[in-house]
């Protein structure tokens, strides 16, 4: 029998199972039932859908309405699909709309036109430092500059989204400087720079892998899981910039094993397959630098104009996140993997825009399923493989990387044993034990403290 093992992977988190890209089919009912709309209350009345289920019904009604679809969102507070209609001659398409149990907006834009939009901004105000992104709750394009977008960079990209008519973009200016989030410093390495690992994957060939942002692949072809350590895998696929931001990394051990979940560092999130991202959601983010947080999705099909090239294809959110964040997973409270950090402006104290690479769109590029089983992977985090202490987010409690043992993250006054991680005042024993504050953990306990369930994941305001 082959002996198996999970790699050491500080603040790097595992994941697997099974994939089912979207939920169960809706099955649309007959819309010609009625053509003037009056097919009863009840068959008109949206319905309640999680968010998961709210993307599905979403592409179905993209395809089904045609030039009429003005794009979709999720209302979080209603529970329900917001479609956004271009009204016609044709009523049968709000019928059919409102038959699948969406809400239905009539809107001026449709979809078609927000990309042809999108296509002129691309041909005449490719500014490094600007981004757009399509918003279906003010059915326009929503266009950022960043602070280094200025006097005729400013002018000429005022007179593109001018130029595009009125009522068909918003136009705002970020604080911030777009940039993809990598830096030095704590979680998986290659030369200089560090990263998240997003989601494990299983390659086209069977062997294990990982995703993670294609931009941090610049720093190195090998990586690995300390700083200046022996590399645990190699690069065998990277995209950026260009049609997206994403790489595939093969593990050098073909032993190794992906435990489908998002370890968070008081938890661990079960993850059941991959999902297109909705506007409205609610997403959480996992990074090695900022730990876990939470916000929305704002715009998707976005466009970022990053010193280093041109990226499309991302989803735009509110979600902070800090260089070194850069390829960890973006995912959802019932075990949706939706994204892979990519990059934004701000930081976790003033906020900023956030934008991620679509995982369904980096496993059709690369060939590769989720996990040893199909599912999907996790995210990186600081605390993969330690208990995070009181108050903590990730692993390790002040002092990070400090105290005795092979990568232990000890607090003040702690005594680590080989791999622990402990809060202030605690005293670990044992391989991988993790323990709560004045919290003493046993020899041999793999343990982190915090609800084995997804109750803890609660959006932060």
């Amino acid at each position: 029998m082959s002996h198996k093992r999970i790699p050491k992977r500080k603040a790097a988190i595992a994941a697997g199972g099974v994939v089912a890209l979207g939920a169960a089919a809706i099955l649309l009912p007959n819309a010609n039932a009625s053509q003037d709309g009056s097919s009863g209350d009840a068959a008109a009345a949206p319905k309640t859908l999680k968010a998961g289920d709210a993307s599905d019904l979403a592409s179905q009604l993209s395809g089904l309405l045609g030039e009429a679809f003005g794009g979709s969102y999720y209302d979080s507070d209603s529970k329900q699909l917001v479609v956004n209609v271009v009204p016609g001659d044709d009523n049968n398409v709000i019928v059919q709309a409102k038959a699948a149990g969406a809400k239905v907006r009539e809107v001026d834009n449709s979809w078609s036109e927000l990309q042809d939009g999108a296509s002129t901004l691309k041909s005449e105000a490719t500014i490094a430092g600007t981004s757009w992104s399509i918003d279906p709750r003010t059915n326009k394009l929503l266009v950022t500059a960043d602070s280094t977008v200025t006097g005729a960079k400013w002018d000429r990209l005022q007179s593109t989204v001018q130029e595009l008519g009125s009522g068909m973009a918003t136009l705002k200016k970020s604080s911030g400087t777009f940039k993809p989030f990598v830096s030095g410093g704590d979680a998986i390495f290659a030369g200089g720079s560090r990263c998240s690992l997003g989601f494990n994957v299983t390659a086209g060939d069977g062997s294990p892998a990982f995703l993670t942002a294609g931009h941090c692949t610049l720093g190195g072809n090998e990586w690995s899981d300390t700083q200046g350590g022996q590399p645990i895998a190699t690069v065998d696929q990277s995209t950026f910039p260009g049609d997206g931001d994403f790489a595939l990394v093969k593990y050098d051990d073909p032993a190794t094993q992906a435990p489908s979940e998002v370890n968070t560092g008081n938890q661990t999130v079960p993850i059941t397959e991959a999902a297109e991202a909705t506007v409205g959601q609610q997403v959480f983010r996992m990074g090695s630098t900022t730990g876990l947080n939470d916000g929305q999705v704002l715009g998707l099909d976005a466009t970022v104009n990053y010193p280093e090239g041109t990226v499309t294809g991302l989803i735009q959110t509110d979600v902070c996140a800090e260089p070194g964040d850069s390829g960890g997973s973006l995912f959802t409270q019932d075990g949706l993997a939706i994204g892979l950090t990519s990059g934004g402006s701000g930081d976790c104290t003033a906020g900023g825009e956030t934008f991620f690479q679509p995982v369904t769109t980096a496993l059709e590029a690369v060939g590769a399923t989720l996990g040893a089983g199909g599912g999907a992977g996790a995210g990186a985090g600081a605390g993969d493989e330690a208990g995070a202490g009181a108050g903590q987010e990730a692993g390790a409690g002040a002092g990070d990387e400090a105290g005795a043992g092979d990568e232990a993250g000890a607090g003040a006054g702690e005594q680590a044993g080989d791999e622990a991680g402990a809060g202030a005042g605690e005293q670990a024993g044992g391989d991988e034990a993790g323990a709560g504050a004045g919290q003493d953990a046993g020899a041999g306990q793999g343990a982190g403290q915090g609800a084995e369930d997804n109750s803890g994941l609660t959006e932060s305001r």
